[in-house]
């Protein structure tokens, strides 16, 4: 099994590259039974620098923007970025904090 990009912490991905030798599925533990891999040159995420780009192309700032994927570290980072660079409200949610949009 090949697993492209990285693997968040807690995730069955992270669980797999770490070399578990069951993993849970639908409720009940499977072994793995799997060559595992990483390429860690491939990822289906834009980067940092991809993202301010796409945010910089908006029609108009948004009144809040949440910031929901990735670490903490990063997440914080990547909100840092854009109050600094765009001087835009970010919001970095903590977990099972609830949002009321509309």
């Amino acid at each position: 099994m090949v697993l492209t990009g990285y693997q968040a912490a807690g995730t069955r991905g992270r669980a797999l590259i770490d070399g578990a030798h069951e993993i849970k599925m639908h409720g009940r533990y499977v072994p793995v039974r799997a060559e595992i891999v990483q390429d860690e040159e491939f990822s289906v995420h834009a980067d940092a620098d991809e993202l301010m780009q796409w945010l910089r192309a908006l029609p108009a700032a948004p009144e809040a923007l949440y910031v929901v994927h990735g670490e903490p570290e990063a997440s914080e980072a990547l909100a840092q970025r854009v109050r600094d660079e765009l001087d835009w409200t970010v919001v970095v949610p903590r977990l099972g904090e609830r949002v009321r949009v509309g």
